[in-house]
């Protein structure tokens, strides 16, 4: 299996679930571009013609099914993380099934969407468009770990910090701080999903410490790194 996917979309929707490890999705609608971090345990919803690219760890195993728009009378209308429960991990182990009859297929579908409920919690992270920053957000997503500072990054870009602030403000609700921490804390997620120990992770992030780290992941998640780990 390939460990990344690059940017496509398909004619019918897509339900991907993940059985084990962790997939990164970037997806673009017509509100912008979102970053969505899919744990074990959880699918997401791609609706149909959504334009999206993929990134998963090494030790990871998914399982996709796929919907036709004509036959899905209830269907999420933008990219949705979905929480996997008994009956649904059947349901898609069920329409994994090759020799499946259309009728049959057609049932479970039915029930499928009976039992699809959003995440409480979308761990999704929007990705600014403001061609201003785009050197910013393009070198995090590749080095979430990168230490620059927002003075260092508006004195390369020959403009304020406060113009700085402001881009990714408009564009997302949060500061670069605040972005770049989330956009780390994602990672991160992927890193223990991995088999990275906590103190490998917050020395690869660019921590201090491992107390720093555990701290600003649980700001972030509410959860502890030994959680998802």
């Amino acid at each position: 299996m390939p460990t990344d996917w690059p940017w496509h979309s398909h004619s019918v929707h897509e339900l991907v679930w993940v059985r084990h490890g962790t997939m990164t999705s970037r997806v673009r609608t017509d509100d912008g571009e979102q970053l969505f971090t899919v744990q074990e345990g959880r699918a997401v919803w791609l609706p149909a013609g959504t334009p999206h690219s993929g990134q998963v760890t090494a030790n990871v195993i998914l399982c996709d099914a796929f919907f036709s728009p004509e036959r899905t009378p209830v269907a999420f209308l933008r990219p949705t993380v979905v929480e996997m429960t008994p009956v649904l991990e059947s349901l898609l182990t069920h329409l994994a099934r090759p020799d499946l009859a259309d009728a049959a297929r057609a049932r479970a579908e039915a029930v499928v969407f009976d039992v699809l409920e959003p995440a409480a919690d979308q761990f999704s992270l929007p990705v600014p468009d403001d061609p201003r920053i785009t050197r910013i957000v393009d070198t995090l997503l590749a080095d979430p770990a990168c230490p620059r500072a927002l003075d260092g990054w508006a004195r390369d870009l020959g403009i304020s910090e406060r113009t700085v602030t402001r881009a990714f403000r408009e564009s997302t609700g949060l500061t670069y701080g605040q972005w770049r921490q989330s956009l780390r804390i994602r990672h991160a997620v992927t890193l223990l999903s991995a088999g990275h120990r906590v103190h490998e992770v917050s020395d690869q992030l660019g921590y201090t410490q491992p107390s720093t780290f555990i701290a600003a992941f649980h700001k972030v998640t509410g959860k502890t790194p030994g959680a998802v780990a």
